[in-house]
């Protein structure tokens, strides 16, 4: 790590079970935040839409530097979509351990958006979150999707383990920059 040689002693059962059920609790995190904003957007009542335009309007901090950007984006359709759809695919696929390194990228890259949202400040300001500094939920969040995917633990009592095997990812080996 670093040019250096780094090794220890761990449990190959409990690193498994660990990363497993990361793998199940950040899937469902996600899951069913898409979800309930799905289910309540095409519900069928426009006055229960979901919509991530109130968000992007009034709820980034107003000394975010990002905060035209993100209100800029308010009242746009595919924003919405973008968000649910993510959410709930990202946590599905995380669930079933299907495609898990795909959907860890674009779930972690989700999560910086988010991040980027909640800043109450630039740079210089020592990017201020509400808790704190730099670091807020968002992005233990991407760190630890980052790592699900860096593991691949899809292969884990996951969908991704079945699918390696298939002769079109053998035949394909970049299929599996996917998978995992």
């Amino acid at each position: 790590m670093l040019g250096r040689s780094v090794t220890f002693d761990y449990s190959e059962m409990w690193v498994g079970y660990s990363l497993f059920f990361m793998r199940i609790v950040m899937g469902w995190t996600l899951f069913q935040g898409g979800i309930t904003k799905l289910v309540t957007y095409i519900d069928g009542d426009p006055a229960n839409n979901w919509t991530a335009a109130g968000f992007l309007q009034n709820a980034v901090p107003a000394g975010n530097p990002f905060t035209g950007f993100f209100a800029s984006m308010a009242g746009m359709p595919i924003i919405d979509w973008l968000n649910m759809l993510g959410l709930t695919l990202t946590g599905l696929a995380l669930l079933l351990g299907l495609f898990v390194r795909f959907s860890a990228f674009w779930g972690a890259v989700m999560m910086l958006f988010y991040w980027l949202a909640a800043l109450q400040g630039g740079l210089l300001a020592g990017l201020p979150v509400a808790h704190g500094w730099v670091v807020d939920d968002h992005m233990v969040y991407a760190v630890l999707l980052f790592g699900l995917g860096a593991f691949g633990s899809g292969r884990i009592l996951g969908l991704d383990s079945y699918i390696e095997d298939l002769s079109v990812v053998q035949n394909n080996k970049w299929l599996k920059l996917l998978l995992g």
